[in-house]
């Protein structure tokens, strides 16, 4: 007999959760039921929650996530995808787009029941970003436009509404510039290493190929070269190197992922080569270098930092946590508030933009064979016709390879006039760089709840252990991706604005969050300002931890990034002192000069004299 109490949709969340784990051929895979966004990582999935009245949408919507994520798990390998993987983050969200379209189409192939689950999944995520109202392209996603084609050509189904409405739009361009290589789709499909070559190709003819990076496929005959180089100079290994070259050429069938692990391993032996001899002083006193011990730490800068869990932290863009209306509404609400300040940001701004293009010093390779169209030279053309065309070059500067990121406190005591300043000057930042062809990332970080969150439950549920360290749940927000142009990125500066998104801040593990994602970017030249309004704070964690817990954490990873030197470290205080933690940093006590402070640092950074950098005020503010 059914209890009273019994949820009576206990029994289908528990035929989804083995129905999943079996159809992703993981039986130790947790599934777990939440309000919030779903999400998979190593240990399991997160679906989204069924209630009690278990109506149609409910049940489909959670068959077709836990479908989707099934797929991924089973027919998805990381060491591939992470060996095909674009540098830049609008041919990899393309190249990311196209591989879960791929594993859904195998999928359907041999379970054609989940086609319809994940029919179900994409047209509600299609409603709730309002897909089926675009008009434009501009304003839809192309990468989401490509993985919805990739699926339609892959299983010949249509798509839903709102998805087949972004698809259409982008359709007729995507087969114009990549149509002959999509032909080819149905021959790597099962192919993983197959495919993500096809989706490198396919992102190269929509005119992306400058973010691809190197060609993983290129890297090993220059490596075996070099490798057989060495071996000339070395006579001793070289029995032992022939003896290997035998072996592959009497064993062709060997797997791409043995190679692969060979490869691997070969660069884990490499980088802990390079850990023993440059980053010995990085250990703290009296301690020797050990094998690092199952499981990593949390932290690069502090391996005694620990996290009680991080099932629940959450990386997400803008856009994913608020809809396109909502964004423009709020996005309306900040101009508003840059209203009576358009004037001084604007002449901040001109003020900006002729300082940096004053320090680009433009150079030109002239009487080449390709290039831009040599006016001045045009004379010589015409007086005697048999003259080539001559063409010119500008030259790269080391100004130009230059990558900046704004991390913006979004913790609650930000709210109202601090967070609206803070927004409107990473907007006018975003735009002045980006005309000087710098590239800009904004980011943010807080919370997802007040005082701990689903970290906080499971410790209160599991018997309170002691010394839990880190207690409530990461947001870290995406708001603009360097690669993203401003236009595009412009209404999610707005989500700022929103009421309840601000709330507890954790500011060692955002600096380290920003400072990885700055070590993957490209550029030569990395600069990270910090803008905040004190310590980092979060009473969950801090009443269960040592009252300094959080801010020597900060103070570590600080002191990483200060010492290792490959990005450069600024920060802005709000009303407090942030020069007790930042070498280089400024405290201002009115918010309004912000938008000045930030100018100043930016064009100090940008001087090629360092002793004019340290004028321009890069140094410890008494």
């Amino acid at each position: 007999m059914t209890k009273p109490n019994d949820n009576p949709a206990d029994p289908f969340k528990k035929a989804l959760a083995e129905a999943t784990r079996t159809m992703a051929d993981d039986p130790d895979m947790t599934v777990q039921y939440s309000v919030d966004p779903p999400g998979m990582n190593r240990e399991g999935v997160r679906l989204p929650q069924v209630s009690r009245r278990m109506t149609r949408d409910e049940v489909m919507l959670a068959r077709g996530t836990a479908d989707a994520f099934a797929l991924r798990r089973k027919f998805h390998d990381d060491g591939v995808a992470a060996r095909y993987a674009p540098q830049g983050n609008l041919a990899r969200e393309i190249y990311e787009a196209m591989e879960t379209a791929r594993c859904e189409a195998v999928g359907a192939r041999a379970m054609p029941g989940t086609a319809v689950n994940i029919d179900a999944k994409i047209a509600h995520e299609a409603e709730r970003k309002g897909y089926s109202q675009i008009t434009s392209m501009q304003d839809a996603p192309l990468s989401v436009a490509a993985g919805y084609l990739v699926r339609h050509l892959a299983t010949g189904r249509d798509m839903p509404k709102g998805a087949g409405n972004v698809m259409d739009l982008w359709r007729g361009f995507i087969e114009e510039q990549a149509g002959g290589t999509l032909e080819n789709i149905d021959h790597v499909l099962e192919d993983q290493a197959a495919f993500a070559r096809l989706a490198r190709k396919v992102i190269s003819d929509l005119g992306y190929g400058d973010q691809l990076g190197d060609d993983p496929d290129q890297d090993e005959p220059d490596d075996q070269e070099g490798e057989a180089e060495e071996d000339q100079d070395s006579p001793d290994s070289a029995g032992d190197e022939e003896q290997e070259s035998d072996d592959s050429e009497a064993a062709p069938e060997r797997s791409q992922e043995e190679q692969q692990d060979q490869s691997q391993a070969q660069v884990t032996m490499e980088d802990s080569a390079d850990m023993e001899q440059g980053d010995e002083a990085e250990l703290p006193e009296g301690e020797a270098p050990l094998e690092p011990p199952p499981p990593a730490p949390y932290s690069d800068a502090d391996p005694n930092y620990t996290v009680y869990t991080t099932d629940f932290d959450e990386e997400i863009r803008a856009e994913d946590l608020a809809e396109a209306a909502e964004l423009e509404r709020l996005r309306a609400y900040l101009d508003q508030q840059l209203e009576p300040l358009k004037g001084a940001v604007s002449r901040l701004a001109n003020k900006l933009q002729r300082r940096l293009q004053a320090q680009q010093n433009r150079s030109w390779l002239f009487d080449l064979e390709e290039g831009t169209l040599d006016a001045g030279r045009l004379a010589r053309v015409v007086a005697n016709p048999t003259t080539p065309l001559s063409f010119k070059q500008e030259k790269d500067t080391e100004f130009r390879d230059t990558c900046v990121t704004l991390l913006l406190d979004n913790s609650g005591s930000m709210r109202g006039r601090p967070i609206s300043i803070a927004a409107i000057c990473a907007d006018v930042l975003a735009r002045t760089l980006e005309r000087c062809s710098v590239k800009v990332e904004i980011l943010g970080f807080t919370t997802r709840a007040w005082k701990g969150g689903q970290s906080r439950e499971r410790w209160l549920a599991q018997g309170r252990p002691q010394g839990p360290g880190r207690l409530n749940d990461l947001r870290h927000i995406i708001y603009k991706g360097a690669d993203a142009p401003w236009r595009r990125a412009r209404p999610n500066l707005g989500l700022m604005m929103k009421e309840g998104l601000l709330k507890e801040n954790i500011d060692g593990e955002a600096l380290e969050w920003a400072h990885r994602r700055m070590m993957a970017r490209p550029e030569a030249r990395k600069i990270l300002m910090v803008i905040s309004d004190g310590a980092p704070v979060d009473d969950s964690t801090l009443s269960v931890n040592p009252a300094n817990f959080l801010e020597k954490h900060l103070r570590d990873v600080i002191a990483m990034v200060e010492r290792r030197r490959q990005v450069e470290l600024i920060a802005i205080g709000i009303g407090h002192d942030v020069t007790r933690y930042y070498q280089r940093a400024v405290t201002i006590t009115d918010v309004e000069q912000l938008a000045g402070a930030m100018t100043e640092q930016l064009a100090g950074l940008f001087e090629s004299d360092p002793k004019k950098r340290a004028k321009a005020g890069l140094r410890r503010a008494g």
